[in-house]
């Protein structure tokens, strides 16, 4: 049995584009930061995409090389694909990087200009400073939502694994690809 296609009308389009250009302004610490409403806006909300095809979305492009905003494009392309043509797969990769990266780069650029003619301020090195707790709940948000929906409670090594390499990565100087690499090395013997 095939999925049902999905009929998408121009105001879907833009309701996508314009949920993306909201998200684009609240990224701190990339996109992959607000990849929570992201899946509450596609997957619980609009149902454009199943949770498989998110997670496998998100999961292909960190395993890729290259900037890990990959994902949002391949979002975009399920979203397409899922409506039947490669023309509106191609739509929405463009919809979704679009939005994703015109209004937060324009910002960005605004803003890292200002902040350096004025580095020196007492509230510009306060905001850096306040901005690091608030982009870690973030990643931990994220972090939290696919691993609860992939695998569940049976999944108790890896989140002891992931507690473990915080602590080392926090209170020692190892390399992060060492921790990557002990994780593909437990992965390939099958502890995890």
């Amino acid at each position: 049995m095939t999925a049902p296609v999905l009929v998408l009308g121009w105001q879907d389009w833009l309701s996508l584009l314009a949920h993306y250009l909201v998200l684009s302004l609240l990224q701190f610490g990339g996109a992959i930061s607000v990849t929570a409403d992201m899946h509450r806006f596609l997957v619980d909300d609009k149902g454009w995409l199943s949770q498989s095809q998110f997670s496998d979305a998100i999961a292909l492009a960190q395993a890729a090389p290259g900037p890990n905003v990959l994902f949002v494009a391949l979002m975009g392309w399920h979203l397409g694909m899922n409506s039947g043509s490669l023309a509106a797969a191609f739509a929405g990769v463009a919809v979704t990087m679009l939005g994703i990266l015109l209004p937060s780069s324009i910002l960005n650029y605004q803003v890292a200009q200002w902040g350096h003619r004025n580095r020196d301020l007492r509230a510009v090195r306060a905001f850096r400073l306040g901005m690091a707790p608030i982009v870690v709940g973030m990643l931990l948000a994220t972090s939290w939502l696919l691993a609860s929906s992939s695998a569940g409670a049976r999944a108790w090594p890896l989140w002891l694994l992931a507690a473990l390499s915080c602590l080392v990565i926090w209170r020692t100087r190892l390399h992060l690809l060492w921790m990557l690499g002990a994780g593909a090395l437990l992965g390939a013997l099958g502890f995890v």
